[in-house]
């Protein structure tokens, strides 16, 4: 999973299917969860997986409203169209992608 900023934000997101990991370095569960996108990274080659660390990019944790950590979005085109907040292991991970990619 690539980890990026503010400034590659919107340009990766404007096509197709992100998933976006907003986490922070020092956050427990978002330490738990980056092994479990890691692993989905692969199952799903038609979306992006993309890390964002909160603390160096207040700006967009405002912008989607990210009261909590880690707070996972998929974004279509560049419209964010589920959110998933806390740790979930793959199962709960998998099941919240197909049931946004597939709504």
């Amino acid at each position: 999973m690539k980890i990026i900023n503010a400034e590659e934000f919107n340009e990766i997101v404007k096509n197709g299917l992100t998933l976006v990991d907003f986490y922070a370095d020092w956050c427990g569960p978002c330490k738990m969860l980056g092994p479990v996108l890691e692993e989905l990274d692969s199952e799903y080659p038609d979306i992006k997986f993309v890390k964002i660390n909160v603390d160096e990019n207040m700006e967009l944790a405002e912008k989607y409203s990210i009261m909590s950590i880690p707070n996972v979005h998929i974004f279509k085109d560049g419209e964010s169209i589920a959110n998933m907040q806390g740790y979930k292991d793959a199962a709960g991970v998998k099941d919240f992608i197909d049931k946004a990619v597939n709504a």
